[in-house]
């Protein structure tokens, strides 16, 4: 299914410098690098991600995929979401999977 959209340019945090890093460093990477993030973490980067927000600091946009899906779900409606938005349009929100 990934390979619908080749366009996809996806970097895993366990690959980069950062990880193991707190929630806060890792959303200021995402800012730095302008990536949306996705991720399972509903109990702390979730609030953390609001209060960039609140702050008005930069937040390309957060993805929370729940892990009581399928993978096949999430990247369905993964795709959807990147498809038809621009990544402009997720700046500042937080969009979770399975769409609500």
């Amino acid at each position: 299914m990934l390979r619908a959209n080749t366009d996809l340019d996806i970097a895993h945090v366990q690959d980069t410098e950062i990880y193991q890093a707190g929630d806060p460093i890792v959303l200021e990477w995402a800012a730095r690098e302008n990536r949306i993030l996705l991720t399972h973490d509903v109990d702390t980067m979730i609030g953390y991600a609001y209060d960039r927000i609140e702050e008005e600091l930069p937040m390309p946009g957060m993805i929370e995929v729940s892990t009581d899906v399928s993978m096949r779900q999430i990247i369905s409606e993964l795709l959807i979401v990147l498809g038809a938005s621009d990544p402009s349009e997720l700046k500042d929100r937080v969009i979770y999977i399975p769409l609500r």
